[in-house]
């Protein structure tokens, strides 16, 4: 077959007029023959039509075989009175847990125990980690201080920029009437 005949049956396939005889000509011409360069791309679309696991059709008892399937699910369902006191009883085993976990909670509390039976002893050994915590936090603080005068100088310097630009503006503003005065309309060009 050739060539022309190739390209109005794959219009026909594309366009969904081909019958199936078409289109095993149109496989097979595409499997075994010499396929033009402009058609290349074709051929590497029925190829993989080829390579496709077909789909088998269901069988005469396929129906029966879902009925089942359905039927062994619903076997393994519990009955809703079973469900309810189901519920019923892991409710009522929530509530004695609860009860028991609020009498070990409630009942069953240890005391705390002084670790100093001297409260001089105590409140001296509270100072000492007290100091302690506040030192830490002011040597936080200290870093926090040369981070400050990072920001000043960085704004500072960031106001110097902003004065000489707005110096550079104005010089522009003034060559810009300046040219406009002596009537330069394009400027000249250095290439």
């Amino acid at each position: 077959m050739n060539s022309e005949d190739i390209r109005k049956l794959l219009s026909r396939y594309y366009e969904g007029e081909s019958t199936e005889k078409e289109e095993l000509i149109l496989k097979q011409f595409f499997r075994e023959g010499d396929v033009p360069e402009d058609l290349l791309s074709e051929k590497g679309i029925f190829n993989y039509y080829d390579r496709l696991v077909i789909i088998p059709a269901p069988g005469p008892d396929f129906e029966n075989k879902i009925i089942s399937a359905v039927e062994k699910e619903n076997k393994f369902q519990i009955p809703v009175q079973g469900r309810r006191l189901l519920f019923s009883i892991a409710g009522i085993a929530a509530g004695l847990l609860i009860l028991a976990g609020s009498y070990f909670f409630f009942f069953h509390r240890t005391e705390t125990k002084d670790t100093f039976s001297d409260p001089e002893i105590a409140y001296a050994e509270t100072m000492k980690i007290l100091y302690n915590v506040s030192a830490r936090l002011n040597s936080g603080a200290q870093l926090f201080e040369s981070s400050g005068l990072i920001q000043d100088v960085t704004g500072k310097s960031l106001n110097k920029i902003n004065k000489s630009t707005v110096i550079f503006e104005e010089k522009i503003k003034t060559l810009n009437h300046l040219d406009k005065a002596m009537g330069i309309i394009n400027p000249v060009d250095f290439r």
